[in-house]
């Protein structure tokens, strides 16, 4: 799917996990700055949600989806918790999730460079409070034309009456990102996000695709909808990117978006000025609203 590493054939496992070839990242030390300084900014979005953690040692990176895949997980202690997770196999599994600075620095160094989250909460997994919309851009297609796709999004929410919030991938994309309150369950919301996607596609086919094929994407944008299903995870506010010069999944504004140039407008270099965006009047109550979905007949 969209701005997530994919693996390269012939590469190491990860105590059988897929791996990945490690891209050229600033220093440890730079990496733990980042997260100590920006923990604050990030446990309002990522906290006591369960995570998929990208951890990066030695020549590659690979997935931490849960304690035990890969093995590595056993070795987390506090303050990195775990919540029992029943999956569709009649089995159970401990996936990680932080609750307070120190456990987003725990992660940070335990090599962890990007935060994936569910899109609920530890406290009621089955209720989803969040739902991330995906705008991936398919071969030939611009970052205009994705911010130009981001407020097609942004309008059509609008006229169902539900506030969304846009983000840089710090990739290629854009998230357009629905906080709702946590009372359907996750059949309800992935239907709800396959419809309003499926939507923009039927009405303009040469913007928009669902198609997964790659092929079929040459030329338009990708709705990925598959973000806001049981087990899916996003990017979350603030993450670093395992990506060269380390991009950030920024939050940005409604208003700034149409002057930025890139989904990786800023990098593990700007932390200065990314924490005075963090603090800043204008992103106050980013990724905040008091809704629940409407009934779509």
């Amino acid at each position: 799917m969209a701005d997530v590493p994919r693996p390269i054939p012939g590469t190491a496992k990860a105590g059988g996990e897929p791996s990945y070839t490690k891209p050229k990242l600033p220093p440890r030390t730079e990496l733990l700055t980042y997260y100590a300084a920006m923990a604050p900014h990030l446990l309002p979005h990522a906290g006591r949600r369960p995570l998929n953690l990208f951890r990066c040692t030695g020549g590659y990176c690979f997935f931490q989806r849960n304690r035990a895949h890969p093995a590595s997980g056993n070795d987390f202690g506090p303050p990195i918790r775990f919540v029992p997770i029943a999956q569709k196999n009649g089995r159970t599994e401990d996936y990680l999730w932080v609750g307070d600075e120190p456990g987003v620095l725990a992660c940070a160094l335990a090599d962890g460079i990007e935060f994936h989250a569910w899109g609920s909460r530890v406290d009621d997994v089955e209720r989803p409070d969040r739902i991330a919309l995906d705008l991936d851009p398919g071969e030939g297609t611009g970052f205009e034309e994705v911010k130009s796709a981001a407020f097609t999004m942004r309008d059509l929410l609008a006229a169902i009456e539900l506030e969304s919030f846009p983000m840089l991938s710090g990739g290629k994309g854009i998230h357009v990102v629905v906080p709702i309150r946590p009372e359907g369950d996750w059949d309800a919301v992935r239907a709800f996000a396959r419809r309003i996607c499926a939507a923009l596609a039927e009405a303009e086919p040469a913007r928009f695709t669902v198609a997964l094929p790659k092929t079929e994407r040459k030329g338009r944008i990708f709705l990925d909808f598959l973000r806001n299903q049981r087990t899916a995870t996003a990017i979350m506010p603030w993450s670093l990117r395992a990506r060269a010069g380390a991009p950030v999944a920024a939050p940005v504004t409604w208003q700034e978006l149409p002057k930025i140039e890139s989904a990786g407008r800023w990098t593990i270099a700007d932390l200065t000025p990314l924490l005075r965006r963090a603090g800043s009047r204008a992103l106050a109550g980013w990724g905040e609203a008091d809704q629940s979905l409407p009934r779509l007949v």
